[in-house]
């Protein structure tokens, strides 16, 4: 099957999940008195390419996804190449209109009863920053009062923040904004820098460009300090912390990473691997 038919079949697959398949499953669940706990610390990275995107992750009991957009013909299209670009996959037809759906079913939040931490939507920018962002600030407009959002200098909390990553130009139009939906998402180079929480909650960076350790052995007492360092001036500010390109192969490397991490507080663990690291984050108390 061509790969734009086999994206087209999994989204209308999606779509007929998301209408009268998943949700029921769901309630089933929680019919019984179940509430699932939400894994606060896994991140889905190129949440899109897996059969179900979102559904998949909110199975496996995810807090963060992450959705890379292309802006094309005043839409905002889900996908990792432009090669893979199919107009059927939307960002609202693969994330907005489902966590919208998700979060009045749930009473207000994306998991039942648990508010403590909003949902995570990040979206990674693939075409030019500013344009691309000033597009996907009207997008979510419609939808405005699912996320987190940025007013007069205050932040008001909502069931899902969405931070923007991927073209640094995306940054400007969002600093000039009185009142904006969406947040930034920054580099170590950010951090400690002026730009407060309410611009920029998440640093994010390269793990292979900023640690030589990739799970082999004991990581070496410099780097563990490092990156103790990292969190603790990242939390002081009230932001927080990913790390991508880390190892994520299943074995003893990977699990000592991600116990490194976990140790160190980092806030997301990035996989592919779904039910990976919710087997790890559960047997460690994540």
């Amino acid at each position: 099957m061509a790969l734009t038919t086999r994206r087209r079949a999994l989204t209308t697959l999606g779509a007929t999940i998301v209408g009268g398949i998943a949700m029921p499953a769901y309630a089933q669940a929680t019919g019984r008195g179940h509430r699932p706990r939400p894994l606060l610390r896994a991140h889905a990275h190129n949440d899109y390419e897996h059969p179900r995107p979102l559904l998949d992750a909110l199975d496996h009991r995810f807090n963060s996804v992450e959705a890379d957009i292309y802006l094309v013909d005043g839409q905002l299209l889900v996908a990792h190449d432009p090669v893979d670009l199919d107009p059927t996959r939307t960002l609202e037809s693969l994330y907005l209109e489902p966590l919208a759906a998700r979060v009045r079913a749930q009473h207000g939040s994306v998991y039942r009863g648990d508010h403590r931490v909003p949902f995570q939507l990040l979206i990674d920018i693939k075409t030019e920053g500013a344009a691309t962002y000033t597009a996907l600030h009207r997008h979510l407009r419609p939808y405005r009062r699912l996320f987190t959002t940025y007013a007069h200098g205050k932040v008001r909390r909502g069931a899902i923040t969405a931070v923007v990553s991927g073209d640094r130009a995306a940054r400007v139009p969002m600093e000039a904004q009185r009142i904006r939906h969406a947040f930034y998402d920054g580099r170590l180079l950010d951090l400690g820098t002026a730009a407060p929480a309410s611009l920029v909650p998440l640093i994010s960076d390269n793990w292979a460009l900023n640690f030589g350790w990739q799970g082999t052995g004991p990581i070496p007492a410099a780097e563990r300090d490092k990156l103790r360092g990292i969190v603790a001036r990242a939390h002081a500010r009230g932001q927080r912390v990913r790390f991508w390109a880390t190892p994520d192969l299943p074995g003893p490397q990977r699990d000592a990473v991600w116990g490194e991490l976990l140790a160190a507080g980092v806030d997301h663990l990035n996989t592919d691997d779904l039910a990976g690291l919710e087997t790890f984050l559960d047997a460690h108390g994540g």
